[in-house]
Order: C-alpha cells, then sequence, then structure tokens
C-alpha cells in the first residue's frame, strides 16, 4: 500500500475534494432517505418512528401503481423512438454531404434550448382546440379535431414525442462518435465483394456500434422513468391521472404535500426499478461479442 502511495500520491490528493463533495450530497442523502422511509417526518416538527408503515401505504397505493404503470408506457413509446432516430440523424451527418455542420447544429438545436420553452412550443403545436397547428393541419385532409394532451389516450403518447424531440439530438451524437470507429477498410471490403448498403448496414454498422446501442439504451431508460418536467409543465399529472408518473407522484408528495418520508419511499423504489432493469439489459444485452 505503501508504495502504491508513493506511486499515486498525487492522483489521490486532486481525488479528495471531488469524494468529499460525493459523499456530503450524494452518500449521506442517499442513507439518510432510506432512514427517512421509517419515520414521519414532514419537515415541519419533530420526526415520528413508524417502523414500515411507509411501506406498506406504498403496496396498498393504487395510485403510486397507477404512476409506475404510466413510466413503464412512457418509456415503451420513449426508448426505442429515441435511439432509432438518433441513428437515423447520425447516419445522415455521417455521409459527409455539403452543410454538414448546418445540419449537427440544427438537429443538436433542441438540446440546448430550454425545455419551458420547448414545452411551451410543444403545448401550442398540439392543443386540444381548432387553434391547434396539428389540429389545424389534419383538419385540412377530414380528420376530427383531438384532444391531444386533454385526452387520457393521448397525452401520454404526446409528452414521449415531446421528449423524443428534446433528446434525439444527443443520441445523434453517440451514435456519431460511434460511426467515426468503424474501420473505414471494411466498408471497402464490403463494396468490393458487391454488398449492397443495406447489406452493409445490418451486417457491418449496426453489429459494430453494439456498445453505442447499450449505452444509449441505458441512459434513455433510466431518463424515462425520471420523467417529470414535461407532465408538470404540461399535464400537471392528468387527465386523469393519465401523465402522473413516479417521479411526478414523488414531486406532490414530497413538495406539495409535505410527506417527505412516503416521498422516500417512492424515491427507492423508484431505485430498485431502475436497478434491476439496468440489471436484466447488462446481463442479456451487454456482453461481449467477437464480430470479427
Amino acid at each position: 500500500m505503501k508504495r502504491e502511495w508513493d506511486r499515486n500520491a498525487i492522483v489521490y490528493i486532486f481525488l479528495i475534494p471531488a469524494l468529499i463533495h460525493f459523499l456530503i450530497f450524494q452518500i449521506i442523502p442517499f442513507a439518510y432517505s432510506f432512514v427517512l422511509t421509517f419515520l414521519d417526518w414532514k419537515i415541519i416538527g419533530d420526526s415520528e418512528f413508524v417502523g414500515l408503515k411507509n411501506w406498506i401505504q406504498f403496496f396498498n397505493d393504487d395510485l403510486a401503481w397507477k404512476a409506475i404503470w404510466n413510466t413503464v408506457l412512457f418509456s415503451i413509446y420513449y426508448i426505442l423512438p429515441t435511439m432509432a432516430l438518433g441513428l437515423i440523424l447520425a447516419l445522415i451527418i455521417n455521409l459527409k454531404v455539403k452543410f454538414t455542420g448546418f445540419f449537427k447544429g440544427i438537429f443538436f438545436l433542441p438540446v440546448v434550448t430550454s425545455f419551458v420553452v420547448i414545452a411551451g412550443i410543444w403545448g401550442w403545436l398540439f392543443g386540444g382546440t381548432k387553434s391547434g397547428l396539428i389540429n389545424y393541419l389534419i383538419g385540412l385532409i377530414g380528420i376530427d379535431t383531438q384532444l391531444f394532451l386533454s385526452d387520457s389516450s393521448q397525452a401520454l403518447i404526446v409528452l414521449a414525442g415531446l421528449s423524443i424531440f428534446k433528446v434525439a439530438g444527443s443520441t445523434m451524437i453517440y451514435y456519431f462518435a460511434g460511426l467515426q470507429s468503424i474501420p473505414r477498410e471494411l466498408y471497402e471490403a464490403a463494396r468490393i465483394d458487391g454488398a449492397s448498403p443495406v447489406k452493409i448496414f445490418w451486417r457491418i454498422t449496426f453489429p459494430l456500434l453494439k456498445p453505442i446501442h447499450f449505452y444509449v439504451l441505458i441512459v434513455t431508460t433510466i431518463g424515462s422513468f425520471q420523467i417529470f418536467d414535461s407532465a408538470y409543465l404540461l399535464t400537471g399529472g392528468g387527465p386523469n391521472h393519465s401523465t402522473t408518473t413516479i417521479v411526478y407522484y414523488l414531486y406532490q408528495q414530497g413538495f406539495a404535500g409535505l410527506n417527505l418520508s412516503y416521498a422516500a419511499v417512492l424515491s427507492y423504489a423508484l431505485f430498485f426499478i431502475i436497478l434491476i432493469i439496468s440489471l436484466i439489459q447488462r446481463k442479456y444485452l451487454g456482453k461481449e461479442d467477437n464480430i470479427y
């Protein structure tokens, strides 16, 4: 250990501030929030030990399970389209045509634009009246006015579309980096052998992007289960709780209702759900393949 310290002392010294920050703002709050799950604490007044009462409330809370189901549905609507759109955009800018830099900026612009601004535009586009742009356009071809955000069967899909539009640009960057790392010699050899562009994509490009697929899948899955801002800004969890996600419900309990102990239970439920899904994804999709 002394030899190891002498060799890397400067590294450990520079790591100390980051480790202190991680301990104070990550580990300690994470541990204390677990303690909160066994207490009744509403900020004002003393806390009271209640044992498993909060956990029992969670398992009997129909709205909590509906919020979890809404979050799962949102993930289904969001994950694969985000990955597909990001890959398509990356393939477009990888063609090395004119104005590639311009297209990169256009595709990435939603990522750096304020979510509040984009949500406002989205709310106008999908307004549930004839004044909404989408309703106006579909009205030109004879389709009846849709309620969109005011319809419990459509609202969650509209929110998923908003998140896809917002995040696809960053997913594009991940895939573009992966495309740049694929050896050009493989493409040249495939063309000499007479492979079509479609076959080159499915036999070379898509398989060699597997590490990027896995990383993007993990990131988008975690992001989908943490969705909050779109529901908060556009629907308030409605209509009929159809867009109440687990994080939005956590917010309602913890900050609107000052029931921080129950909110801590919800946060741990979310943590375990994401952990289990991530472990399953790693087990079945994170294996290294010998593509060559």
